[in-house]
Formats: structure tokens, sequence, C-alpha cells
């Protein structure tokens, strides 16, 4: 079985702890359909050398991803893609995103911030995540 060489972008300059950002990319990967079931992630060893992070950090987000049933870990082996309902995933992100989105409108009004304002706050985000 091959393992892949992920493509995994992260920055030190985000308020999201590196693990997050790890996690979080092999999230998108798996649900972009880039990794799929069955495909073995590189050791967390591998992983953190690549990155230049440490291995602690690849270390909680594996776990973190094991917890989630992204992947699954078979000892002496490695880790891998699990078989899942990306559907059903798909529906927890966004599930996910909505509560998000009413915390961040909760807030807005508290200010009295426009949409417009806000509008343009996420499009400013957006543009610096690029």
């Amino acid at each position: 079985m091959e393992v892949f060489k992920l493509n995994i972008k992260i920055s030190n300059t985000l308020d999201v702890p590196i693990y997050e950002q790890v996690k979080d990319e092999i999230i998108r990967l798996i649900m972009s359909g880039e990794l799929g079931p069955g495909d073995a992630l590189p050791s967390m060893r591998r992983l953190a050398k690549d990155l230049g992070i440490s291995i602690i950090t690849t270390k909680r987000a594996y776990q973190d991803l094991e917890g989630a049933g992204y992947v699954h870990s078979v000892v002496g082996k490695g880790t891998y893609v699990s078989e899942q309902n990306t559907e059903l995933q798909k529906e927890r992100i966004l599930n996910e995103i909505e509560g998000h989105i009413e915390a961040m409108l909760l807030a807005s009004r508290q200010i009295n911030l426009s949409r417009e304002e806000l509008d343009e706050m996420i499009s400013i985000i957006e543009e610096d995540m690029k």
C-alpha cells in the first residue's frame, strides 16, 4: 500500500494551533477525495519532519483524527484513512459551520456590526488565508 506525501499547508501566523491545522488539512484531503479509504498516511515522524514541526504535534492531530473516525491505526503498520460515509461526515461539518455562523452573527449584533461590514471582514480574512 502506497504512503501518500500529504499536501498540507500550515501557518504559525494563524490563531489556530498547529495540530488543529494539520488535522483540518487531512480532513480536507479526505473530504475532497484526495485521500481515500485505506490510503496510508505518513508516519507521525515522517509528517513532522516534512512539515518542520514536533512529533508530539503530529501525534495529537492523528489522535484527534482517529477519535473522530477519519483514520484508524494498526500497531506496527501505520495509520490509514477509514471507510466512512462521506455524506455523513459532510453533514457533521456543515452543522459545525452553522454553529460558528450563529456565534459570529450573535457577536456581530452585540456591537451593531452591519451585514456589509461583516461581509467585508469575511472577504479580508478569506483573502489573507490564501
